[in-house]
């Protein structure tokens, strides 16, 4: 009798900020992956109404290790091993050894403080999980309450890493502790910001970018705004990306609202930031002037990610991160693999859409980045049937869109995928259709001819037997507004099913692509 695979034992990530402490539950899925359990964040400002950070005030302490006792009954609950870090307010204050012995009795968690360096690189790996750079030369920002993480990677080496003592915390309590903030404060608080950043100005330049990428709370909040002056309101900030005027328009109106009142009222500002977003925005700002930002990248990963990430390349023994050079391909089949109990018929299928968008390239007018979410739609447009078979397409548009495990992708990269997805069988998109209609009309463009793509595709499989292996798509000399898509089955087998639902299902191509469509055998090959 064979056994049950072994599963994976649950990890749990502890990150103790100035600002905030972050849970992170997680189980590993196999090549240094990891599917997100449950997520937990208190603000409990350890280094607020402290001397510069020099000391944890005992009420700091005690809200810290309550906090940190709740979270040791979560993990325990998913029986996660935990791992936790300290960063910038206990690794500075004169008594953090009587806030880690505290931890240990009463929480029973054994706190590692890391060093600012560590911090960065630990983010990094974080950060590599959910925005699909490692090819690229990275700029990571990462605004903390207590200090400022910045680094430059490249293929998943750090090329340098700084940890400065600027915060939204540590600023807010030099200029700003109090209700009203007065124009020569901001000043001032610029100076100073930018007095911090000219020893790694010179460096970071000479070192170059090419993708900015900022991974904090305050950074993600402030993705928000930009989000909601955009008239959006995603459901992650995840590879958002905003530009330095944008960020110019944030830093405007949290200014110019003067008092703590007021910036209460703007619009996607996270309550619990209100009276520490000013000196994280005016930080923010100072780093995009300073070193050459013309836009970001938003990361909902970081240093609790990154945490999980380094046990499982300790656990693996490997430090190779060459699978993240690909990231979103690997989400999409560690999603599909939870849900798709048919996986040859997708992968079959996704074959043939992807050479069909190739050859009708110039019909369709859609750019290459369109063919990785047909990749991504046609892997996963079947998992819906994990819930039921009726109305399955809805299923996987509910799936998809709002599964986390799909890392490397932006909000609407991700609605674009689970829309091509919803409508590979049934209904054509329509304007009544509620998440169809909220598309902006170029995005509508893409998921009609994605979808009807899809669907002959998946028509050319009818059987689910893999009778068709290829296709040849030309225009007709005569007749330009004319396609032709001739088929190619495997020798002595029948297409004679697949090529019959492929015409019932081309409506919505010839449609979309303003084409009438033929689906025929192709002539068998002459003898030589």
């Amino acid at each position: 009798m064979g056994t049950e695979p072994a599963v994976a034992e649950a990890l749990a990530a502890i990150d103790v900020g100035t600002n905030s402490i972050h849970l992170v539950v997680a189980r590993p899925v196999g090549n240094q992956r990891f599917e997100i359990l449950e997520r937990e964040k208190e603000v409990v400002r350890l280094g607020r109404g402290s001397s510069d950070m020099k000391t944890l005030t005992p009420a700091a302490i005690d809200r810290g290790v309550e906090v940190l006792r709740r979270m040791r009954r979560i993990a325990a609950a998913h029986g996660a091993r935990v791992m936790a870090v300290a960063t910038s307010a206990v690794r500075e204050a004169a008594n953090r050894d009587e806030f880690l012995d505290r931890a240990r009795a009463e929480a029973g968690i054994d706190v590692q403080v890391i060093s600012g360096f560590e911090e960065a690189r630990l983010i990094h790996l974080g950060v590599l999980q959910a925005v699909p750079a490692y090819d690229r030369r990275l700029l990571l920002v990462d605004i903390g309450g207590g200090s400022t993480e910045l680094l430059v990677g490249q293929g998943g080496d750090v090329l340098a890493a700084r940890s400065l003592k600027l915060g939204a915390i540590r600023l807010t309590e030099r200029f700003f502790n109090h209700d009203r903030v007065r124009s020569s404060e901001v000043k001032e608080c610029r100076q100073y910001i930018r007095a911090f950043l000219a020893p790694v100005v010179r460096d970071y330049r000479r070192l170059g970018f090419e993708v900015a990428i900022g991974s904090s709370g305050t950074i993600a909040n402030i993705g928000q705004m930009v989000a909601l002056r955009r008239g959006s309101a995603p459901h992650t900030m995840n590879n958002l990306e905003f530009s330095r005027d944008e960020l110019g328009e944030i830093v405007e109106v949290i200014v110019g609202a003067g008092t703590t009142k007021a910036r209460a009222g703007i619009p996607g500002l996270d309550q619990k930031r209100v009276d520490i977003i000013v000196g994280g925005v005016l930080l923010l700002e100072q780093a995009f002037a300073e070193l050459g930002v013309d836009s970001m990248v938003v990361s909902d990963f970081a240093l609790r990610e990154g945490v999980l990430l380094d046990v499982l390349q300790q656990q693996e023994r490997s430090s190779s991160l060459h699978h993240l050079s690909d990231l979103r391909f690997e989400s999409v089949l560690h999603l599909a693999s939870r849900f798709d109990d048919d996986r040859s018929h997708a992968v079959h299928v996704t074959g043939l859409a992807t050479a069909l968008f190739d050859q009708t390239a110039e019909v369709h007018g859609l750019d290459q980045s369109c063919e990785e979410y047909l990749e991504a739609a046609g892997l996963l447009h079947n998992i819906g049937l994990a819930i039921s078979h009726e109305a399955h397409h809805k299923h996987s548009y509910y799936l998809i869109r709002n599964a986390e495990q799909l890392t490397g992708f932006t909000n609407r990269e991700i609605e674009i995928i689970a829309q091509v997805a919803r409508y590979h069988r049934k209904s054509a998109p329509k304007a009544k259709h509620a998440e169809f209609s909220a598309l902006r009309p170029a995005d509508q463009d893409i998921v009609r001819k994605l979808a009807g793509i899809l669907r002959v595709a998946i028509g050319l499989d009818r059987t689910h037997g893999g009778v068709v292996h290829g296709v040849e798509c030309r225009r007709d000399p005569i007749d330009p507004s004319h396609l032709v898509i001739a088929v190619h089955a495997s020798p002595n087998r029948d297409p004679s099913l697949e090529l019959y639902t492929a015409r019932a299902r081309s409506g919505l191509l010839e449609e979309a692509l303003g084409v009438s469509v033929t689906i025929e055998q192709a002539a068998a090959a002459s003898a030589a």
